[in-house]
């Protein structure tokens, strides 16, 4: 079998993994609104953990449900409140700790930005070394945290872009894609579909789905 070309392999993750969490989650991110940014930092939160993607968006499906989509009604929600819905979700190993960074976060959010994230954009003069930093100043993010953020992200705050993270890199690696974030992204049919592919990267390699994606491309 010879080896599947790069258009193929691009076209095969994306029909079978071409879509970002927060297009999955239906958050509106690309609207840049201080509730779609928001309930990007919890995914981001509950995603960095050592819990599936799949696990913290069912997580944030039922945060959602609940109807605490902005910081506060994030932090009227009881700690009890809070937990139970994590629990029910699925989200038992971390869901006391968790909830309480929920409120945490919230908290600052509304404290330090008057509950908008794209003031911390502001505030941050669009440099994404200060957004991430910022980013970080919240319980519960980290490192992975903020990658995960700024990759969805990027599709509003086009500073955050383009870029990849650990996974994404790995996964275009072994798949003989460019690791190089202009390069890989430049790669996409459509300018919209840089961050679909990022995001398929990443579902690809949390799914071990590899040998699907070189069998589909060599069609």
């Amino acid at each position: 079998m010879s080896k599947p070309s790069r258009k193929s392999v691009i076209g095969a993750l994306l029909e079978h993994y071409g879509r970002t969490y927060s297009e999955e989650l239906k958050l509106g991110v690309e609207r840049n609104t201080p509730s779609g940014l928001f309930q990007l930092l919890c995914f981001s939160m509950l995603a960095s953990t050592r819990i599936s993607h799949d696990l913290a968006a069912r997580a944030m499906t039922a945060l959602r449900w609940h109807g605490w989509r902005t910081p506060q009604k994030m932090v009227d929600a009881t700690w009890r409140q809070r937990t139970d819905v994590l629990n029910h979700a699925g989200y038992a190993r971390y869901d006391e700790s968790t909830s309480r960074y929920l409120a945490d976060s919230a908290q600052h959010l509304l404290d330090a930005y008057g509950g908008d994230l794209r003031r911390l954009r502001a505030a941050s003069d669009r440099d994404v070394k200060e957004e991430r930093r910022r980013l970080q100043e919240f319980k519960g993010i980290g490192e992975t945290g903020a990658d995960i953020f700024q990759r969805e992200a990027q599709v509003a705050w086009p500073e955050m872009g383009p870029f990849l993270d650990q996974k994404a890199q790995q996964a275009a690696a072994r798949l003989g894609l460019p690791k190089d974030p202009r390069k890989l992204i430049a790669a996409a049919p459509r300018k919209k579909d840089g961050p679909r592919l990022v995001a398929a990267l990443v579902r690809c390699s949390l799914d071990k789905g590899f040998e699907d994606i070189t069998s589909a491309a060599a069609q």
